[in-house]
Formats: structure tokens, C-alpha cells, sequence
């Protein structure tokens, strides 16, 4: 008999859904019995998750709007969880070549994104029994390069971010966790990355809360 994991029957958003990342998480909570949200910038893409994940709830909304996003949150709330997927890099060309084209679309996917969706399904997750909150950040954060200044940069501020909103999450009892997977590359680890967070929910909320997992062997983990 299939263990249950804890994660059936919860509702769990996922933002930037159509990567090859989130098809594998929401696969991952769709099989173990979880209401999947998917959410992205475009409907006719967000389809391709219904092959993964046929019961899940598509919604196009464009994240980079918290107007858009409080809406969003209006319609489909409550949730227990937000796995936040939305990115990209941009780099290249040592410190000349941070340009401020680049810097503005990853302030705006990396950290814009997160702040707006963090903001406007925190009272969800702080009312769920089983909160959970979850983003993808690089190595470049502990080694940054100069090439790759602007992404180290957003993504430190990506995650100075979701320690400050699990800061407010154990302020506010021991129902919701945020927690924080490292990667050099995510290519080749969508599925181990799917794993890790259907079994959130199956951690205890003081130890998921503030945790900074490594997915491959030679990243730093705290």
C-alpha cells in the first residue's frame, strides 16, 4: 500500500508553472494526492500541465502586477502552499557587462514576483495548519562572480526575503515554514527538486522554517 504523504488533500500554488521544474513538482503533488494551482504569464502554456497534473486549476496572471496578484488571491484562496519557480538569468560580460536591461528583468521575475505573491498569500499560510513556502536560489549567492553580479544580487535578495517572511511565520506560531533549495543549475535535478518539496509538508514546521537545502553535493547547505 502507497504511503500517504501529508500533502494530500492540501492546496499548493505553484508560480511559474511551465518550466521544466514545475511540470516535475506538480506531477510530484498531483500524484501525491494534492489540489494543484498553476499559475504563469501565459494560458496556452500553462495547458501543458494538465499532462502532468489533469485535475489542476490554470491561472494566467502576470506577478510581476501585486494589483493582479491580490486578485488572483481574492479568487482562489485559501491555499497551504506557494512554490515559487519564477526566474531567469541573465549575464555575462564581467561587471561591464550588468546591464541595467538585465538587472530590471531579474529584479522584476526574482524578486518582484516573490514579493508580490509572498504579500498576498502570507494570511493563507499563516491560516493553513500545514503552511509551506518555497523558492529555488543559486550557489551564486555564497560565490558570486562578476559576470554574474546582477543574479547574485537578486537572488541574495530573493532570499534575504524569504528568511524575513519565516521570521514572521515562526513570530506567528508553528503552522507555516519557508524554506530555501540551492542549486548551481537546476538541469538534471527537477526531479530530486520535486521530491524535496512534496515532502515538506511531511517535515516538522520548526525544522522546514528558515532550512536552506542543497540539491547537489557540492553546494553549501545551512
Amino acid at each position: 500500500m502507497t504511503e500517504l504523504k501529508a500533502v494530500a488533500g492540501r492546496t499548493v500554488l505553484i508560480a511559474g508553472a511551465t518550466s521544466t521544474a514545475g511540470l516535475a513538482v506538480a506531477s510530484s503533488l498531483a500524484d501525491a494526492g494534492a489540489r494543484v494551482i498553476a499559475v504563469g504569464s501565459n494560458l496556452a502554456r500553462l495547458q501543458s500541465v494538465l499532462a502532468v497534473a489533469p485535475e489542476a486549476a490554470l491561472h494566467e496572471c502576470d506577478l510581476t502586477n501585486f494589483a493582479a496578484v491580490t486578485a488572483l488571491a481574492a479568487q482562489i484562496s485559501p491555499i497551504d502552499g506557494l512554490i515559487h519557480l519564477v526566474g531567469g538569468w541573465r549575464g555575462g560580460g564581467g561587471l561591464a557587462g550588468q546591464t541595467d536591461e538585465d538587472w530590471d528583468f531579474l529584479h522584476s521575475h526574482v524578486v518582484t514576483t516573490l514579493r508580490n505573491t509572498t504579500r498576498a498569500f502570507n494570511a493563507d499560510l499563516l491560516a493553513s495548519a500545514a503552511g509551506r513556502l518555497a523558492i529555488v536560489s543559486s550557489v551564486s549567492v555564497d560565490r558570486p562572480s562578476a559576470g554574474g553580479a546582477n543574479y547574485a544580487a537578486a537572488k541574495s535578495a530573493a532570499e534575504t526575503w524569504i528568511r524575513a517572511v519565516g521570521a514572521g511565520f515562526a513570530k506567528a506560531g508553528d503552522t507555516a515554514a519557508a524554506a530555501i533549495f540551492i542549486v548551481r543549475s537546476l538541469d538534471g535535478l527537477e526531479a530530486e527538486l520535486a521530491t524535496r518539496v512534496t515532502g515538506l509538508w511531511d517535515e516538522e514546521t520548526a525544522s522546514a522554517n528558515g532550512s536552506r537545502v542543497s540539491l547537489a553535493s557540492d553546494t553549501p547547505s545551512t
